[in-house]
């Protein structure tokens, strides 16, 4: 593929991811949004699915972001009553995190309505061209996680 080939590519993917992504996101968003959880407090949640009890330092690491930024993160979501703080007796500051069962409910919840939402869209296109899908974005996020490593 040429640089100006490329550069079209970018373009045009430019143009649609971003439509792509607001398709899914309205389709998606009367669940998540009804409390007010937004996308980066999805991924905490995610993350804290697979990886309960985490440090704070752990789960700032994991969003790339500062730990005064991932504090506040999570305090919206343990208003929620989606996660909770938990402190070591012997150190104060060591704060451990954890989904809670209402957040783990939530995020069963969220699940099971982008599975429908994804057969729904997806159900529309042939077998193969979902296959073809499922090869080129398997590429693309092995790209990125080599990179990001």
């Amino acid at each position: 593929m040429t640089q100006d080939a490329v550069r079209d590519f970018a373009r045009r993917l430019e143009q649609l991811l971003p439509q792509v992504m607001r398709g899914f996101v309205r389709r998606h968003h009367c669940f998540a949004y009804k409390d007010k959880v937004t996308l980066s407090q999805m991924f905490i949640l995610e993350y804290l699915q697979e990886h309960s009890p985490s440090r704070m330092t752990e789960l700032a690491n994991f969003m790339k972001v500062s730990a005064a930024a991932s504090t506040g993160m999570v305090q919206r979501l343990v208003l929620l009553g989606y996660i909770q703080r938990e402190y070591n007796q012997k150190d104060r500051r060591v704060v451990m995190i954890r989904i809670s069962a209402k957040g783990s409910e939530f995020l069963k919840k969220m699940n099971q309505q982008r599975f429908h939402m994804i057969s729904s869209v997806f159900g529309k296109l042939t077998e193969k061209d979902r296959q073809e899908y499922l090869r080129i974005i398997t590429q693309v996020r092995d790209i990125l996680e080599k990179e990001d490593n």
